[in-house]
């Protein structure tokens, strides 16, 4: 089996495969829910937030009599707590779940890109199962072979048409870094790196890291850095909270899947 770096060009890259381009409405409706499922709870829990923050610096809510006011006063109390509770205890958990510190801290293929990150979260899981039988599952993930092996229903919604296998596909094994993953029916990204059985990169998203721990359990790590400016921003008040529910289930899932191989 080869084993690439990056930058070399495929038989498929994304600007040769490109995005399906909406021709219907259902396609269009597609498309409008890839974008707003994913954004539209973050956006909801920050506008949530900010009201509640609101309401308690001017006191308008302990001054109100009305019963609405009395039976909201919990809530949006919760509400005006939430974001100091998530930046101080949540999300420091939430970049680095499952990983040590020294995982978290460590180079790992990938970070070259983005030598100075604004954010790095890493998240990790220890699988019982040789290398050999983790690898597999990591090799055919995408939307057009094995999915994502996290919750379809929510990627479906977002009009992701995506089904995770619960077999290994020969026909799916081999890859070439320049090669296009989709992410969603009309969001190729670039598979950037491929290392078997050790590393899979995709360009702008990040890296899955195989590492064995001994002949019979495997570490599986994920990495993605953020660069400083818009993106990190972005990722901040949009991505990452989802990015941690689909990823930990991702984790998981090839964990199940795996161990599962290694028994029979």
């Amino acid at each position: 089996m080869t084993t690439s770096t990056r930058n070399v060009p495929s038989h498929e890259s994304p600007a040769q495969a490109g995005p399906i381009r909406p021709q219907s409405l259902r396609q269009w409706l597609g498309l409008v829910l890839g974008i707003t499922v994913p954004l539209g709870p973050p956006l909801a829990l920050h506008l949530f937030s900010a009201f509640s923050i609101l309401w308690a610096v001017t006191g308008a809510l302990w001054r109100s009599q009305r019963r609405w006011a009395r039976l909201a006063r919990p809530l949006l109390a919760l509400g005006a707590v939430f974001p100091f509770v998530y930046l101080f205890t949540l999300r420091p958990r939430m970049h680095r779940w499952g990983a040590t510190e020294t995982e978290a801290a460590k180079p790992l293929p990938g970070d070259e890109a983005t030598p100075h990150p604004a954010l790095r979260v890493t998240h990790a899981v220890t699988i019982n199962a040789p290398v050999a039988d983790v690898w597999p599952w990591l090799a055919q993930i995408g939307q057009r072979e094995g999915g994502f092996y996290s919750y379809a229903w929510l990627e479906n919604l977002a009009g992701c048409e995506i089904k995770n296998a619960d077999r290994i596909h020969p026909e799916w094994q081999q890859r070439a870094v320049g090669g296009a993953v989709y992410l969603h029916p009309a969001l190729p990204l670039t598979l950037c790196i491929w290392e078997p059985p050790r590393a899979l990169g995709l360009e702008g998203w990040g890296t899955w890291v195989l590492e064995a721990l001994d002949a019979t359990h495997t570490r599986l790590l994920a990495r993605s850095n953020i660069p400083a400016g818009a993106a990190a921003w972005f990722f901040a008040f949009f991505i990452e909270i989802p990015h941690f529910i689909m990823q930990r289930k991702m984790l998981l899932g090839i964990k199940r899947r795996a161990e599962r191989m290694a028994q029979q």
